[in-house]
Order: C-alpha cells, then structure tokens, then sequence
C-alpha cells in the first residue's frame, strides 16, 4: 500500500492560528460598533425624549466610529509593518556583513529550543543553504505569514466589521418606541454582544462560557456608565 504524503498547506489551514489576524480585527471592530453605538443611543436617550435626535446621535457615532476604526487599525498596523520591515533589513545586512556569526546564531537557537549541537548545527546549516533570511526572520525574528501585519486588510475588515455591528442598535433605535428606549437597548445590545461571543468562541475554538461571562461584564458596565452620564446632563429638546 502506497503512503500518502501528507498535504502540510491543508495541515495547516485546520489551525485556528490561521484564522488570527482577520478574526481579531473582525472581533474588535463588531463587537466595539454594536457597544459603541449602543452605548451612545442609550446615553442620548437617558438625556432626551427626542426620536430624531437619539437617531441622528446614534447614526453619527456609526459613521464617526467606523471611520476611526479603519484610521486607527491602519495606522497601528502599518507601524507594526514599519518594525517589522525595518528588522528584517537590519537582517539581511547582518547576513551579508557576518554569516558564519549569524549561522552560529540560529544553530544556538535550535539548540536551545531543544536540538543536540551537532543536529542544531546541520539543521541552521541545511536551512540557511535554502534561505538563510526566511530561517532567520522565522526563527530569530518570529515573523511569519500567519502573523505579518496586513494594514489595509485590518483597516477594511474593522470598518466593515463596526458597520456590521452598529447597524444592530441603530435598526432598534428606528424599529422601537423611544418609551423605555434605554433599556430595550441595552437588552438588545447585549443579546447582539452575547451572540457574537458565541460566534468568535465556535470560530476561534475557545470556551463558550469565557465568551459570553467576558462580554457580558464588559457591555454592562460600558452602557451602564454611559446611562449614568446621560442621566447626569437630563435634557428636554
């Protein structure tokens, strides 16, 4: 019988690590945008009876909020890019500069990670014969295409991501009555926040009660002090 060589791409792709940078950002950005626009309506409507100015309130925190998602997400992680870019280069010079002291580096990593001298010393050998920058970026660095940053894509997905989770309390805010409006948010908002736990902990393969205890603690607290602010400047317009 014929042994079948085990396809390591697929291998691969079954690990939830695979799935780290999109689900993170898509995480942050859903989950800031059904909390922050909740929580925005909700204070708004502890302030003020008025429909339409809960409504344009919680429409501006939408837009405003996505917008900084994506601006902020950019920018953080093009200066992940930046450093990383940076060591890398720093890297490829050190190689060209002194290889026999970058060759002894990356046998002493393997070694300390566990390899005998002389195994560690073949493998940093045989590896950096095949790319001595990727082994060392790999393996000195601790860079790789699971974690290299993705500016544009982290930028796009929280965007995406916040409007996503937005759009839920601003469809509450248009459907319901403005009558108890603060508390059917904050109903909503958390029913929204506990269903997104329970998608990001099937996704991510974690605890589906750590999800949903963490979220709910957080969103609490989060719409309940901004209730509290709203009560505190009580407005009729």
């Amino acid at each position: 019988m014929t042994e079948v060589e085990p396809n390591i791409d697929n291998y691969l792709d079954n690990h939830y690590i695979q799935k780290s940078n999109w689900l993170r950002a898509a995480v942050l950005g859903a989950n800031d945008g059904i909390l922050s626009t909740a929580s925005i309506a909700i204070g708004v409507a502890s302030a003020s009876d008025n429909s339409e100015t809960i409504v344009l309130a919680t429409l501006a925190g939408l837009i405003a909020g996505a917008l900084s998602m994506a601006a902020g997400e950019y920018v953080s992680v093009s200066s992940q890019t930046d450093i990383e870019q940076s060591d890398i280069e720093r890297e490829k010079k050190e190689l060209a500069e002194m290889p026999e002291a970058e060759l002894k580096l990356l046998a002493a990593l393997y070694e300390k990670r566990g390899l005998k001298k002389k195994t560690a010393k073949i493998v940093a050998e045989e590896l950096t014969e095949h790319d001595a920058l990727a082994a060392h970026v790999r393996d000195e660095l601790g860079l790789n295409e699971i974690s290299k940053a993705k500016p544009i894509q982290a930028a796009i997905s929280s965007c995406l991501a916040f409007i996503s989770g937005g759009a839920l309390p601003l469809v509450v805010v248009l459907t319901l009555p403005v009558q108890h409006l603060k508390y059917t948010l904050y109903v909503s908002a958390l029913f929204f926040l506990i269903l997104l736990g329970i998608v990001v902990a099937k996704t991510g393969g974690s605890s589906v009660f750590k999800a949903i205890v963490r979220i709910s603690f957080w969103g609490t607290t989060a719409m309940g002090l901004t209730a509290w602010v709203g009560h505190l400047f009580k407005i009729t317009i």
